[in-house]
């Protein structure tokens, strides 16, 4: 998200692109400096809880990891990815420590709260430059009120592979610590396809790319998407349904509960708030500087449904033959050994929301497919 630059002004003097297909020109991105560090996250049996029908918890995990390090930082701007059963980011180094600390307590807030085990870890980008890799950051601005981070270099996938061998591992802070996840919500009803499926997708570099060879392939999904008018983001207005009470409404009262508070009484707030949020939606009531179209129209262009951090990750509302296109293409890339890759179809996408004010442009939203999404989509790729 875009708000003050952060400490060291690197992030936030980088040129932004809005056209997707440039994310395979090496030219949009810059290296982080040495003594940048990156972090990452993930849940521990996702794949568990997903068949418990809890991918919404752990959609909420991921995300929390992003809105605890931007409140710590007291929203200064720094490049992150959400990657549904997790998150990784970098920060400069005068936010290392409030990063790591924010992280730790997230990482206990969801064992806690979500009944979820998430795994941890930080490195220096130093470090990750020593075993050969690097760290390189763009951003693409999906609209005009936000740019995401894309990251490219290997160094994130060599990140989240240390940090599951438990090489670079963050201890959780101690019981009961809490992050500050204020501005986290999931008030919306999960998005019906419209097209026909949505479809989750991960490509990673095979084991016979070469850098030009994997650039070559994630330009040609990229394209493939891009020239078909069926394929799109998976928001469309008329597809958002707001229900009271709200189906995310104990996830959301479960992050807003203060140090001490139950969760009955935190509960019994987040209804009150919703149900006032509720009512402002459904009959589009202009509360201050509030306004309820603008809002909708901004979450719509905010989405954050396609990325690029070493894999190329999109979450598509499209025609089972679109589907079938990107498939039938990434098969033979596979054949090829340039790509791997994991898809999975579902009927609907689900978002988790970072609004930390409704009243600004740069609220963010992170979209998935409702029935395994990203984590499935990787789980395919992994077992191939």
């Amino acid at each position: 998200m875009d708000a003050k630059p952060a400490n060291d002004g690197f992030y936030a003097a980088l040129p932004v692109f809005s056209d997707f297909t440039q994310v395979t020109d090496e030219s949009c991105f810059r290296p982080l400096p040495d003594d940048w560090v990156v972090g990452t996250a993930d849940i521990v049996g996702s794949t568990k809880a997903i068949a418990e029908n809890r991918y919404k918890a752990v959609n909420m995990a991921g995300a929390a990891v992003i809105v605890a390090i931007t409140n710590a930082l007291a929203g200064r701007d720094f490049p992150f990815v959400f990657g549904g059963d997790g998150a990784s980011f970098a920060v400069s180094a005068a936010d290392a420590d409030a990063a790591r600390r924010a992280l730790a307590e997230t990482a206990r807030w969801v064992n806690e709260d979500l009944d979820l085990q998430m795994r941890i870890g930080m490195v220096p980008v130093a470090g990750i430059r020593t075993q050969g890799h690097d760290v390189r950051v763009a951003r693409y601005a999906p609209s005009p009120n936000i740019a995401i981070a894309m990251f490219s270099g290997g160094g994130l996938a060599f990140a989240d592979a240390a940090m599951k061998r438990g090489e670079i591992a963050v201890t959780p802070a101690p019981p009961d610590a809490h992050p500050d996840l204020s501005g986290l919500s999931c008030r919306y009803e999960l998005i019906p396809a419209q097209r026909g499926l949505v479809l989750s997708l991960v490509v990673a570099p095979g084991p016979q790319a070469t850098p030009d060879a994997f650039r070559g392939a994630i330009e040609a999904v990229t394209r493939i998407v891009e020239k078909t008018p069926d394929a799109s983001r998976p928001l469309p207005g008329q597809g958002l349904k707001m229900k009271w009470p709200p189906q995310g409404v104990d996830l959301e009262a479960r992050a807003a509960r203060r140090p001490g508070e139950s969760i009955g009484v935190r509960k019994a707030k987040v209804l009150a708030k919703t149900f006032f949020f509720f009512l402002i939606m459904h009959f589009r009531l202009r509360v201050g500087r509030f306004i309820p179209e603008k809002y909708t129209g901004e979450l719509i262009a905010n989405s954050d449904f396609r990325k690029f951090d070493d894999s190329l990750r999109m979450v598509l509302d499209c025609t089972p033959q679109l589907a079938g296109e990107i498939e039938d293409y990434l098969k033979q890339a596979a054949a090829d050994g340039i790509v791997r890759f994991g898809t999975h179809r579902q009927n609907a996408a689900m978002m988790t929301c970072f609004t930390p004010s409704p009243t600004s442009a740069n609220h963010v939203h992170f979209i998935d497919g409702a029935d395994g999404g990203y984590a499935t989509a990787a789980s395919v790729m992994k077992a191939s």
